[in-house]
């Protein structure tokens, strides 16, 4: 299963790029093996204004057809570790060929894209800066290939 982070906004040299970039190099390292990814980050920018409905369309541009759609925002599902990876593991044994993982920009996403996904998560209770939250979302995405995968990196 190929899965796509699209978000709104470019990382810009950084932490959080340094961050993401060594997230998502051990997430395709150790999913390969495991029939998870690549994982792909589509960047989109809106810069024309227009506010959440005008960067929900260019997601939606972003999201590949037929893809379960999973958004952030805080009022969505929180799960576990072990919980998101058995999540993980049933669309790939379901045979769903790509996953998009969608973050918002500064205002979180549009109600209507959220009311269309597939499945919202929340990252926790707080909001989270959004280029944070995509480190945040590369590094459980490792994580929960580590737990498929049974390597010692998630500790209970």
């Amino acid at each position: 299963m190929k899965l796509h982070l699209c978000a709104v906004g470019r990382l810009r040299a950084g932490p959080e790029r340094d961050l993401c970039t060594d997230y998502v190099t051990r997430f395709d390292r150790t999913g390969r093996a495991l029939g998870l990814g690549p994982l792909t980050i589509h960047e989109v920018e809106n810069r024309k204004g227009g506010g959440m409905k005008a960067e929900a369309a260019l997601l939606r541009k972003a999201i590949p057809a037929g893809a379960v759609v999973c958004v952030l925002d805080e009022r969505g599902r929180q799960m576990t570790s072990p919980d998101f990876a058995a999540k993980l593991a049933d669309w790939r044994d379901q045979g769903r060929q790509d996953l998009a993982l969608v973050i918002g920009g500064a205002d979180g996403i549009d109600a209507a894209l959220r009311k269309d996904a597939d499945i919202a998560l929340s990252l926790g209770k707080m909001v989270w800066p959004h280029m944070l939250a995509r480190v945040m979302l590369t590094e459980q995405l490792y994580r929960a290939a580590t737990i498929l995968a049974g390597t010692p990196y998630h500790r209970v």
